[in-house]
């Protein structure tokens, strides 16, 4: 089993392999941009801003069936928010990249395949 569970996709899309691919594509186009924002905030310790884009990210997260990250992100935007633990914000969003390009590679996979049964 992979990081990603299309669960909540395949509910959504009503089983739709175009709009789960469709939707695949969106998160592919905005994880450079939560990757690269989670970093320019961590590095000028914008507390407010990471907690404001681990809010967004969540969603999208979720979405996506990325359930575990979504959770630990959601954790980081109440730290982050509170300005607790600032120490650990690293680790949260390096977890976050890492998962994320492992996740890219899955969801690469996945619209292979249903690509094919389309």
């Amino acid at each position: 089993m992979g990081l990603v569970d299309l669960t909540y996709l395949k509910e959504m899309s009503d089983g739709s392999n175009e709009l789960i691919i469709e939707m695949i594509e969106i998160f592919k186009e905005q994880y450079p941009e939560f990757k690269n924002d989670f970093k320019t905030h961590l590095k000028n310790k914008d507390n407010q801003a990471l907690a404001s884009l681990a809010h967004k990210a969540k969603s999208s997260l979720a979405i996506m069936g990325l359930n575990e990250l979504a959770n630990d992100i959601k954790t980081l935007e109440a730290l982050a928010k509170e300005e607790k633990e600032v120490e650990t914000y690293k680790n949260y969003v390096n977890k976050f990249i890492l998962v994320c390009e492992k996740a890219l590679i899955e969801f690469d996979e996945i619209i292979k395949k249903l690509s094919k049964r389309s």
